[in-house]
């Protein structure tokens, strides 16, 4: 199939000049570790993918699994500290006044509940939202009743809002962004410049999901630590572990993509490398015989010497 050329010696690989054609089995061969390659990486996009999703469904409505999915967590049970004299009735007549026990925050809205019923509502998902707990307090006292927080809570709301809508956009950008690579990917086995193409996006992706994971983190430990820090007020705030673990691990998994997808750009033989001899690729793609499968001749020589022995 092709022509040695003198200087070659019998044991090496045949060479071969750009004109030289080769079938399309020896080219998917040779460049079989890139499409390994390119496969891995649509795998980490969709993994990072489906965890964005848990992200971003988190608290849109009340379900076993959506409901345990939150950035932060309010607990205004013991609004009122033991301290304060009669404090267990004052409590009890907040949560006559509208109050619910908890509150739990996502990137499309809020869920709140009881400490005895769970979860009992969940607000309608909200583009670009964004946790204003001055107001869904004020919303849910009842007629005449009011709350006032303090200044450190209320500086912090002008944070929030602006950071909340960044990250919303980022998240929503890198999952939109991530799910069209998927299909694109595969396109990297053909040419180093589409690798190029794609590896760019890729990074796009990665760095929108993990600046949105970022803010995300940062924005709610801070808010955390304000709430915790009030002296006036007892409101426990907590971490939402398993929203946090979703954020990263789908962070961790687009990084990857991108570190793959980089790599393809300068390692792997891609088609158009083979057809044109720039790279040889797979050295299997160039032997008759497809790898795996050299050593069964011997075997049989061995078996029929071993016979004639015999």
């Amino acid at each position: 199939m092709f022509n040695r050329k003198k200087s070659e010696s019998p044991g090496s690989l045949p060479s071969y000049d750009a004109e030289q054609h080769l079938s399309t089995q020896q080219v998917h061969r040779a460049t079989r570790t890139r499409k390994i390659f390119s496969v891995l990486t649509a795998v980490f996009l969709f993994i990072s993918v489906i965890f964005v999703i848990m992200v971003e469904v988190g608290q849109t409505y009340n379900r076993s699994v959506l409901r345990d999915i939150y950035f932060i967590k309010l607990d205004l049970s013991h609004i009122i500290p033991a301290a304060v004299p009669n404090s267990v009735l004052i409590n009890s007549i907040a949560r006559t006044l509208g109050l619910h026990d908890f509150y739990t925050v996502g990137l499309w809205g809020y869920c709140e509940g009881y400490n005895g019923d769970g979860v009992t509502n969940c607000s309608p998902p909200k583009t670009l939202y964004w946790f204003n707990p001055v107001e869904i307090l004020q919303s849910e006292l009842l007629a005449g009743a009011s709350i006032n927080l303090p200044a450190d809570v209320n500086n912090i709301l002008k944070l929030i809002h602006i950071v909340s809508n960044v990250m919303f956009g980022f998240y929503l950008a890198g999952a939109c962004l991530s799910t069209v690579m998927i299909f694109i990917v595969p396109l990297s086995i053909y040419s180093r410049w589409a690798s190029f193409a794609i590896a760019f996006f890729t990074f796009l992706a990665a760095l929108f999901i993990t600046v949105g994971t970022v803010i995300a983190t940062v924005m709610f430990i801070i808010f955390r630590n304000v709430i915790r820090g009030v002296a006036e007020i007892n409101i426990q705030a907590t971490i939402g572990i398993n929203m946090f673990a979703l954020m990263w691990v789908a962070a961790a998994f687009s990084i990857f993509a991108w570190l793959v997808q980089t790599g393809l750009c300068c390692c792997c033989a891609s088609r158009r490398d083979v057809k044109t001899g720039r790279k040889k690729g797979n050295k299997h793609a160039y032997t008759d015989t497809p790898a795996g499968e050299t050593e069964k001749p011997k075997a049989r020589r061995r078996f029929r010497l071993g016979k004639k022995a015999s």
